[in-house]
């Protein structure tokens, strides 16, 4: 199984401008996952209604393996940039296939009030329960 590790940091994120440079953050150092990425993504934004009835096509079209295709497209699953759809899925008119997901961006945006919830200053028990974490590392 691929690894959805993703080496991110401010700098990274402030330079993305494009979306091969998105690949590569999401898909460092394999060119070739970057490309079936890439004709994944751009096929799915540019489809009707951005749904895809199946991506094995894509490998014919692209002239890439569909094993790498499979690699890459469970990797995105796994993010949550995309998601399989049943045909009992009444939202996508009962069809079956692929659409894009929004639970990466979801979580992105759930880290950050995390991120902003911890920093915020409450009250004498919660710095009391901020200073209690460190006995359980």
């Amino acid at each position: 199984m691929a690894s959805t590790k993703v080496d991110l940091n401010h700098n990274k994120i402030a330079r993305i401008e494009a979306l091969d440079e998105f690949a590569a953050v999401l898909f460092r150092g394999n060119k070739n996952h970057q490309r079936i990425f890439l004709a994944i993504f751009v096929e799915l934004k540019w489809a009707r209604d951005q749904f895809l009835p199946a991506l094995e096509p894509l490998a014919d079209k692209y002239s890439f393996s569909r094993r790498s295709l499979e690699t890459a497209r469970a990797k995105m699953r796994r993010l949550g940039l995309i998601d399989h759809v049943s045909r009992f899925n009444k939202h996508h008119g009962y069809r079956e296939g692929w659409v894009f997901s929004n639970r990466f961006a979801n979580s992105l945006n759930r880290l950050v009030e995390i991120s902003t919830a911890f920093r915020e200053r409450r009250s004498a028990l919660q710095e009391q329960r901020d200073r209690d974490c460190f006995r359980y590392l």
